[in-house]
């Protein structure tokens, strides 16, 4: 994700439970400051916090009444949820990325990964999952989270499915041969017009920290060149599609939809 034209004062500390050591090293690597142990809603000089607590690494904005920490979790809260009572392949972005057509396990690049839930879902349908993220401070959220899955003897196996890369996604599409992935999935982070849109604690933190993805249309034409099966995009329902060509189908819910760019038929064995 690009950087914001106006980013967060943001700066790195722990709880008294948290791992110190490591949060004063990944200060120095992310180069921001490094505040020690303190208690978010004291901080006034920071507008959000790379925290480490005895739940792990979490994004915390700061001051009195700030929403709850956001952390890449996969073994409780939704994740842990849909790990145990998932949709299976009926789910909707099973059917984007094509898993009702093939028996095969399918290695997948989630090119924009976020928190990595959808590359979870995925993982837990027996897929290969590459997740590359560019924002180097949500990727160590995801470096946090996936640690902590390995950890977890439900999530475990599935965590072993997902890896995540260093860099940035396009930079490595561009230098990929064609078919180094069956399928890239792309969830690309656009202006909102809509303010309901940011109603969520997550997408309120994230656009604070990491802004708008403005390449999405030469990320999905890297994409094209790269993927052996398809290219699948996640998009708010009402949204228009990335410029570039026009979608193969559409798979909507009910407040997102998954435009699929088919380059050739998935294998049924």
């Amino acid at each position: 994700m690009l950087p914001p034209e106006s980013p967060p004062d943001l700066a790195v500390a722990c709880s008294a439970l948290g791992d110190s050591l490591a949060a004063k090293l990944l200060a120095e690597k992310l180069e921001l400051p490094f505040l020690g142990t303190l208690r978010p809603r004291d901080v006034r000089d920071y507008d959000v916090l790379l925290f480490s607590d005895d739940s792990g690494l979490c994004l915390q904005v700061t001051g009195k009444g700030a929403p709850g920490p956001v952390r890449a979790e996969f073994v409780t809260g939704k994740a842990g949820y849909r790990r145990e009572h998932g949709g299976g392949t009926g789910q909707l972005i099973a059917k984007a990325v094509g898993l009702q057509k093939t028996r095969q396990s399918l290695h997948v690049v989630d090119a924009t990964a976020g928190l990595g839930q959808d590359a979870f879902v995925l993982a837990s349908l027996g897929c290969r999952v590459k997740l590359f993220e560019r924002s180097p401070v949500i990727h160590a959220l995801l470096e946090d989270g996936l640690a902590r899955a390995a950890l977890n003897e439900q999530s475990a196996p599935i965590s072993a499915r997902m890896a995540l890369q260093p860099g940035n996604s396009i930079d490595w599409l561009r230098q990929a041969d064609k078919g180094a992935a069956d399928v890239i999935y792309l969830d690309p982070m656009f202006p909102h017009r809509d303010k309901a849109a940011l109603v969520k604690k997550e997408m309120q933190v994230f656009r604070t920290v990491v802004g708008d993805d403005d390449d999405s249309p030469a990320l999905l034409a890297a994409a094209l060149a790269i993927a052996t099966y398809r290219v699948v995009v996640k998009r708010p329902r009402k949204a228009e599609p990335v410029s570039g060509p026009v979608p193969t189908t559409r798979i909507e819910g009910k407040s997102s939809r998954y435009d699929v760019y088919s380059i050739k038929a998935l294998p049924s064995g």
